[in-house]
């Protein structure tokens, strides 16, 4: 999976649009093999990304847990420490 995307459900306060939009656009970049389609494919590129989008967030909000949710903060301060080991 393309490290750039996150993990966005069971979080407190959950993940906004703008979130969601932005792992759609990793994955449609990832699947396209391109950061930036050409001006041929960039309809096909966006209506992908819309697409993907829009089945995310229902995906997001049907699911269920009797998880507690986590703290965005917490799990930000996680991934830092990780990353600092990891490269350090």
């Amino acid at each position: 999976m393309c490290r750039n995307i996150k993990t966005l459900f069971n979080f407190d306060p959950p993940a906004t649009n703008d979130e969601v939009h932005d792992a759609a656009l990793q994955f449609v970049r990832k699947l396209s093999g391109s950061t930036k389609p050409s001006k041929r494919n960039e309809h096909a590129f966006n209506h992908a990304v819309e697409k993907i989008a829009a089945a995310a967030r229902e995906l997001l909000d049907s699911m269920e847990t009797t998880q507690e949710p986590r703290n965005r903060e917490e799990v930000a301060a996680k991934a830092k420490a990780k990353s600092a080991l990891r490269f350090a």
